[in-house]
């Protein structure tokens, strides 16, 4: 980031805390979908099992993702070229926009093949909001960061997106609560959904004030914001997309999918499970700022070749335990084993990415590999298991989980020093340090 950007201490924390309450929103509105789902399926498709509703509604969720590059396209282009800030105000508008068109339109029932339409329309709009938010919101906290604290600032982000989560959980656990499942399934699940769509105005004046980080010089650099000048950078795209697939898979199976499986697999009630995934998110949530200091001290690298490496010996062992269990301490205690090792992953996720850009493409090198990458393993994460379960296979998804995360980490030996070569931190030698040398020099040390 240019010097002359850089804002002083005081307006940088309230400019990161404008950046992260529009992530909660965001993706308290995108996430409250996936919770409430179980409700609301029977209301937008045609009657049937509840596999087949769950598995309707989940291909909905996962068309949503399939936006995300779109949108990391268009909004990252928008960033480079005219600013982070005028970028995250417009992603917030279409996020609760989508929210308030589920909160309101009709049931399957009412107006027939056009609810499930409607739903998919509200779901692709949300779809390129966040898929505009993730990329602008890494870039701009990677670059107002305090030198030296990156990982520490980097990790309110997925503190956000874990605290949205939490907070469409705990509108669910009040709900269910307060009304009875009859009135949850009638019109009760609309609640959330109006909630998210009503936050948008507080946070749109929390960012009207936030310090814009792209200087007038890179935004008008020639090639700024171009896919064409992104693909120069082909060996950090790949990385990006390497880094996503595993992380993102790993990450939507602790979590989203993680509700339904200890419902539909373990056997565990509704209202059991939301307590159990309440509590793994709550520690998970405190855990980033301390795994960011963390990564401070040991680097980017080493918390890559942790997490992947973690990830793909204990994703397997973790799944079938939680499977078997039936206790809910013991499915606790799994699932939040789970999240530790993301969260490894979960506080440099944004800050790795943005490191491997120059500043006139950061935006959109970040946010639309990330949202392709996102798209085919993230978004598809609940679809996949459950078609395996459909088909009487369930176990299947362990591995496949476990072999995404084989690319990762080899993406992880591949990767430079980033704290010497990174575009923020180094001297911007990504490209040329990419690469079998460094997976050569890890061989020697070994």
């Amino acid at each position: 980031m240019h010097p002359s950007t850089s804002p002083p201490q005081p307006n940088r924390v309230r400019a990161i805390l404008g950046a992260c309450s529009g992530n909660l929103v965001e993706w308290y509105d995108f996430f409250i979908y996936a919770y409430t789902a179980i409700y609301f399926a029977a209301s937008f498709f045609p009657k049937g099992d509840t596999t087949t509703q769950l598995l309707a509604t989940a291909g909905v969720f996962a068309v949503g993702f399939f936006m995300r590059p779109l949108g990391g396209w268009i909004f990252g282009w928008l960033a480079d070229t005219r600013g982070r800030k005028v970028s995250m105000i417009i992603s917030v508008f279409m996020m609760c926009g989508g929210s308030l068109l589920i909160a309101v339109m009709p049931t399957y029932e009412t107006i027939g093949i056009a609810a499930p339409i409607m739903l998919l329309l509200a779901r692709l709009i949300q779809g390129l909001s966040v898929g505009a938010e993730y990329g602008t919101g890494a870039t701009y906290i990677s670059e107002i960061a305090t030198p030296g604290r990156r990982c520490f600032y980097g990790s309110f982000q997925y503190f956000t997106i874990i605290a949205g989560q939490l907070l469409a959980l705990f509108t669910v656990v009040v709900l269910q609560q307060t009304l009875s499942d009859e009135q949850l399934r009638e019109w009760g699940w609309r609640i959330p959904f109006l909630i998210g769509a009503l936050s948008a105005v507080v946070v749109v004046y929390l960012r009207r004030s936030m310090h814009e980080t792209a200087s007038k010089k890179d935004m008008h650099r020639e090639g700024a914001g171009s896919l064409r000048a992104m693909f120069k950078h082909k060996r950090a795209v790949a990385l990006v997309i390497a880094f996503t697939i595993g992380g993102s898979l790993y990450f939507y199976t602790f979590t989203t999918y993680m509700q339904k499986f200890l419902v539909i697999s373990a056997g565990f009630d509704a209202e059991t499970v939301s307590f159990i995934m309440t509590s793994a998110l709550i520690g998970f949530m405190l855990c980033q700022p301390l795994f960011g200091l963390l990564a401070d001290r040991l680097g980017i690298k080493t918390h890559m070749l942790l997490f992947s490496g973690l990830g793909v010996m204990l994703v397997i062992p973790l799944l079938f335990a939680i499977q078997g269990t039936q206790s809910p301490l013991m499915a606790f205690a799994l699932v939040f084993g789970g999240l530790v090792v993301a969260s490894l992953y979960t506080p440099i996720a944004g800050i790795v990415k943005a490191e491997l850009f120059p500043p006139a493409v950061r935006a959109l090198g970040v946010g639309f590999p990330y949202a392709l990458g996102n798209a085919a393993f993230g978004g598809t994460a609940e679809y996949v298991a459950l078609s395996f379960r459909a088909e009487g296979v369930e176990t299947y998804f362990f591995f496949y989980v476990a072999a995404v995360l084989c690319v990762t980490f080899i993406a992880s030996v591949l990767m430079p020093n980033l704290s010497r070569h990174g575009y923020i931190s180094g001297d911007g030698r990504v490209e040329e340090n990419t690469g079998m040398k460094d997976a050569q020099r890890l061989a020697d040390v070994a």
